[in-house]
């Protein structure tokens, strides 16, 4: 069976990359930028490197904020202070006080209390505070073309620190999240809303997965129809994005989903084919008898019916009239199978896949074929 909320949200919390690839700034505004502040919580995963590059990009001045435990000697000339999320363990904040930023970019947003602690200890020093949260911070199931004002998760205990089993609490604890940021600095607080974030450099391997498997050519399952919606947004984008509110000083809640026009599910794996293997034979399975299938999960799509039918329908007019932009789907799918085929020369490690494995994949293919026999 697929579950791709699961799995959707079970690697949103743990991506860590770097953006080593150099980042396009096509889609950032063009005018000249007043020099910024900004204080980056996190810095080291997936987003926050390409956050990191934008704003240096753009003239802005960086700090870093977090453990010093992962890849410490990245970004060398960018100021690096080291404590916890948590003000209860070791030195905790105690590095952020008395200092003084225009913007905070706060990355590792996952339990309120530590949010509740950095925004409030910062409430006095900073212009604004942005809260990368998640379309998982909606209550499920999700709603067709829904908006920023649909409701949000929650649970039974607030004060819970644990992501639960399968990641069950993750969406209520980031929609906790955004309320102790905007209860701490109301007024000044962006809340971001992602949905998948993939593009070169991801380290998860979902999107990853659908250019490499055309790549190696033969024939693979694709689930759902060519019709069923797809929601993405490249990295870099995002990031462009994120220093553009910081420039602006945008405040509100923003749902960060792509492309600025519906991407169908058949137009993204037709990029992946061409960019790959035009000779790889994409074989596809109805949603239906897809979900039948114990284990078997494929990145990036959801099922275009029952309760995930609005999971890549999320409206992102806000965003886009804040100045939010994409480029096309085609250039992320061949950016990101050129940076994988880099990855055993640059970083080992970095080249995992999610998705079916071939026997999987063959497997439900002929298990598909002997289905659509028994019918005619």
């Amino acid at each position: 069976m697929t579950v791709t909320r699961r799995e959707f949200i079970q690697w949103s919390a743990a991506a860590t990359a770097v953006a080593a690839t150099g980042l396009d700034l096509s889609a950032a505004p063009s005018e000249k930028a007043t020099p910024k502040k900004i204080l980056i919580l996190g810095g080291t995963g997936f987003l926050g490197p390409a956050t990191i590059e934008a704003a240096q990009a753009r003239g802005h001045q960086v700090t870093m904020f977090n453990r010093g435990k992962t890849r410490p000697d990245l970004f060398p000339g960018v100021e690096k202070l080291h404590g916890d999320r948590d003000p209860k363990k070791g030195e905790g904040l105690k590095a952020l006080e008395g200092r003084s930023w225009d913007a905070v970019i706060d990355n590792s947003a996952y339990y309120p209390r530590m949010v509740a602690a950095s925004a409030g200890l910062l409430a006095p020093h900073a212009k604004q505070y942005l809260i990368i949260s998640s379309i998982s911070a909606y209550k499920e199931p999700n709603p067709e073309n829904g908006t920023e004002d649909a409701p949000l998760a929650t649970m039974a205990d607030p004060t819970v620190e644990s992501m639960g089993k399968d990641y069950a609490n993750y969406g209520a604890l980031k929609a906790l999240c955004e309320q102790a940021a905007q209860k701490a600095m109301p007024g000044r607080t962006a809340v971001i809303r992602p949905g998948y974030i993939v593009g070169p450099d991801d380290p998860t391997g979902r999107f990853t997965y659908w250019p490499v498997r055309f790549d190696k050519g033969g024939e693979l399952a694709v689930p759902g129809a060519p019709a069923d919606p797809v929601e993405i947004i490249d990295v870099r984008d995002l990031a462009a994005w994120l220093v553009h509110l910081v420039e602006r000083g945008t405040t509100g809640v923003f749902n960060a989903c792509g492309p600025d026009k519906r991407l169908a599910w058949g137009s993204l794996v037709e990029a992946c084919q061409k960019a790959g293997n035009p000779n790889a034979k994409p074989v596809w399975i109805p949603a239906d008898f897809v979900a039948k299938q114990e284990g078997l999960e494929f990145p990036i799509w959801a099922p275009y019916l029952g309760d995930t039918k609005g999971f890549h329908t999320w409206s992102n007019a806000r965003a886009v009239k804040a100045g939010l932009r994409f480029r096309p789907a085609e250039q992320t799918v061949k950016d990101t199978l050129a940076w994988f085929k880099t990855q055993e020369k640059v970083e080992k490690g970095r080249n995992k896949l999610a998705g079916p494995t071939a026997e999987q994949e063959a497997k439900l293919i002929a298990a598909w074929r002997e289905a659509s026999k028994a019918k005619k």
